[in-house]
């Protein structure tokens, strides 16, 4: 009787632990890049697992912050690209 409970008492010690790690690898390899890269104002990707830095639109399109266009300058400037000649192809 008493190697049945040494058995018993191995077993659930063995389950316990094997349930306590994987408890902490999944917080340490799931939970925590979300954290940080939440903390760094990142996007988070569960998907992938990729944390993304959040690109301004002003650095990509050289506008200055906050310049509004309304839809008639929108048009004028489109008008303006189909107008212009195709440049030459250079050989």
């Amino acid at each position: 009787m008493d190697r049945t409970f040494g058995r018993l008492r191995t077993v659930f010690l063995a389950l316990f632990a094997i349930g306590v790690a994987a408890i902490a690898v999944y917080h340490f390899v799931w939970e925590v890049p979300e954290e940080r890269c939440v903390e760094r104002r990142g996007w988070w990707d569960p998907a992938t697992r990729i944390c993304a830095r959040p690109v301004f639109l002003a650095d990509l399109t050289g506008r200055p912050a906050g310049d509004k266009r309304t839809p008639e300058e929108v048009a004028a400037a489109r008008a303006k690209l189909r107008a212009q000649p195709a440049a030459a192809p250079s050989k």
